[in-house]
């Protein structure tokens, strides 16, 4: 190991990494390569913490997994590989989630330097809140295929993960999901939705079924209210379609049942459940005439014209072939072979237990792709492979073993840069997609971002604005979809300033009785401030309210990080009065009009539209020039004096380089749900100030 050969490394960095205890978070593509490196170098009191297990998938990349390992724990298996380089290293693995309680914040403290491998949004917000809170430096990274990034995140000296604000996730509207599909991905989601309605977990806004309060299907009249009998006989006839799914109580009334319910009680008949969701409920869409005046027309099929009785029994050799796109007659017999395993799992659970989507279980992802490629064919929407559809359905980017490589080869020397507190030497680097104007495909950063005095995590005084319908949100969604959802806490309790009343409690069963209330039945109105703790995130945050009336599919809240946002333009204009011509005419609107400024994060949720969620993968946005604008500047920069800015990753006052182009890594959730890694073009743009270029070889 390289830590116990003298003169490898600096007599006083070789005794730090022999005494240093360090924990590795993640051990999937980049965790593998983090812990091998770490063991290489001499370290020698590791821990590393992982939930997932092994997939077949992963075998291509993460190279201390081998087929034998297929289904056991990545940590266990990857602590046991690793030791096979240095038997005498004490590694410690734990199969469990990094947010579960047992894991606070002294067990952060134990650590000199956290090293985070993770892949999606929620851990890494996190492990970010725990480092901060225990002073712990945190080196960060991530990758999406070829593109990369570490950065170190250390309280008060650098923005911490959530500092910034990151992309909304995308969302569709619930009636295009449900009535007007029109892109692969909207089949792919509804598909998901019919698995959870069918096995999983349902949840309110994940209904397939037609979806009759569309906007788009009511004519004039009935959009201002005034039904007529044909909009009568559009509900009768949805009552009639729903004819299948209902009970019959004790007193021989009639008793609508779920989706599932029905489905058991059909015995999940392969030909019912298809004629149901293929057939009838097309044929009551086509009821919606409104909806295709300017819109082709869906065109239902039958179970029995597409498999004759008894067809569907037994394998084939094309439900393997998952890069071939199948035909409607083999996805029908695909369906009904998944939906025979599925069945068969769901009985085996115990109680209420569900099944869980993965994009990795064959018989649920069969299932996925095959309602997918039915429904589109309907729609008249191109059709996909299954390895395409898990791609979409899973938000999967391609991942790359060399990126990964590199990508945990930096993280352990910026490691070693925090045990020897050479901090300036720990500023970002960005792996690139290819060769910039300067020849660099590994670009550092030239400063370190200032933390953001506005952030809800890291400033001294956290709080945001909530813009919220306070009379259409009750207390339990502004637990589950605003505290937990959105900014990520665990188990918060919640307090209304003013009064000191418990709106929220942390102690189960205490506040239980709230939580059906609307927050306006709670006296939860505009101007309102909630104090919110998280005491195992040891995380503090006040809330100002403001209400808003939401019109139908419009977001039911808002979270805005900055609350000065909330102040009325008056206010606003007052406050900005002595700001200079440019700036005020860059706030004006294009009929004049003053806006106020967007100075922090926002983040939004909607009550209705689907949003698509990453899975898996490490996480990565690509920011970049075309290399022609790239080499062009830099011959502009020699040749004039002129100064220019290009624009960067993150707002700072320090002096930046236009030759460097620069990559920032977000979640693969923010990427394009359709999958390969999109780039986002940033050109060189005026800047009211000059700043001064400084050239660096």
């Amino acid at each position: 190991m390289a830590a116990a050969i003298d003169g490898i490394f600096p007599a006083s960095l070789q005794e730090l990494v022999k005494k240093s205890k360090v924990l590795v978070v993640g051990a999937g593509g980049i965790g593998c390569e983090v812990l091998k490196n770490l063991v290489l170098s001499g370290f020698t009191d590791i821990e590393i913490i992982d939930l997932d297990t092994i997939d077949l998938s992963n075998l291509n990349r993460q190279f201390l997994f081998h087929r034998e390992h297929v289904g056991k724990s990545k940590a266990r298996v990857a602590r046991e590989s690793a030791l096979s380089f240095n038997p005498d290293a004490k590694i410690t693995a734990y199969h469990d989630s990094v947010t579960s309680t047992d894991y606070g914040v002294n067990f952060f403290k134990k650590f000199d330097v956290v090293l985070s491998a993770l892949d999606n949004r929620a851990a890494r917000n996190h492990v970010n809140r725990m480092c901060l809170n225990a002073d712990v430096p945190l080196v960060e990274s991530g990758t999406s295929g070829y593109n990369g990034q570490v950065e170190l995140i250390k309280r008060g000296l650098t923005q911490c993960y959530e500092c910034m604000p990151k992309e909304a996730q995308r969302s569709f509207p619930g009636c295009t999901i449900r009535n007007t599909p029109s892109e692969p991905i909207h089949c792919i989601v509804w598909a998901k939705h019919l698995f959870n309605q069918l096995f999983g977990e349902s949840q309110e806004d994940e209904d397939i079924s037609p979806d009759a309060a569309d906007p788009d299907a009511k004519d004039a009249s009935e959009k201002d209210g005034e039904a007529d009998a044909e909009n009568k006989e559009k509900d009768e006839e949805a009552d009639k379609d729903e004819a299948d799914k209902v009970g019959v109580a004790a007193n021989g009334n009639i008793v609508r049942i779920n989706t599932r319910q029905w489905a058991k009680d059909c015995n999940y008949d392969a030909g019912k459940l298809f004629n149901k969701f293929f057939n009838e409920d097309i044929n009551y869409l086509l009821c919606m005439s409104n909806l295709w005046k300017t819109r082709k027309a869906p065109v239902p099929v039958q179970w029995d014209t597409l498999l004759p009785e008894g067809a569907a029994d037994g394998e084939t050799e094309f439900a393997k072939q998952h890069h071939k796109v199948w035909s409607v007659e083999e996805s029908a017999h695909i369906f009904a072979n998944a939906l025979k395993e599925l069945r068969a799992s769901l009985l085996k659970l115990e109680g209420d237990d569900t099944l869980v989507w993965d994009k990795d279980d064959r018989p649920a992802m069969d299932f996925v792709a095959a309602c997918a490629n039915v429904r589109s064919h309907i729609f008249n929407i191109e059709q996909k492979s299954r390895f395409e559809i898990k791609s979409m359905a899973g938000n999967i980017i391609p991942a790359i073993a060399t990126t990964n490589a590199i990508t945990a080869g930096i993280s352990v020397m910026r490691a070693f840069n925090v045990l020897e507190s050479k901090w300036e030497q720990c500023k970002a680097v960005y792996t690139r997609l290819r060769l910039n104007a300067r020849n660099q495909i590994l670009v550092p950063e030239l400063f370190f971002p200032k933390p953001n005095p506005n952030c809800y995590v890291c400033s001294s005084d956290p709080a945001i604005g909530l813009k919220i319908d306070t009379k259409k949100v009750n207390i339990k969604q502004l637990r589950d979809d605003v505290l937990i959802k959105t900014l990520n806490m665990l188990n918060p309790d919640v307090t209304v300033e003013s009064t000191g009343s418990i709106l929220i409690s942390s102690e189960e069963g205490e506040t239980e009785s709230n939580e059906g209330k609307l927050l306006s039945e709670m006296n939860i109105v505009d101007g309102v401030i909630l104090k919110c703790d998280d005491f195992f995130q040891n995380y503090e945050l006040s809330i100002i309210i403001s209400h808003f009336d939401s019109e139908r599919d419009e977001a039911l809240f808002e979270v805005i990080a900055d609350p000065n946002q909330l102040k009325p333009k008056e206010q606003d204009k007052e406050e900005t009065v002595v700001e200079s011509e440019e700036k005020v005419a860059k706030k004006r609107s294009a009929n004049g009009n003053e806006v106020a400024a967007d100075d922090g994060p926002s983040t939004s949720k909607k009550s209705r539209p689907t949003i698509v969620e990453d899975d898996d993968d490490d996480d990565c946005l690509l920011i970049e020039e075309d290399e022609t604008a790239a080499e062009e500047a830099a011959v502009v920069s020699d040749k004039q004096s002129s100064p220019k800015t290009a624009t960067k990753r993150k707002p700072s006052t320090e002096v930046i380089d236009d030759d460097e182009d620069i990559t920032e890594i977000l979640d693969s959730s923010d990427e394009e749900a359709a999958g390969p890694t999109q780039c986002k073009r940033s050109r060189l743009d005026e800047h009211p100030t000059p700043v001064e270029i400084i050239n660096i070889d």
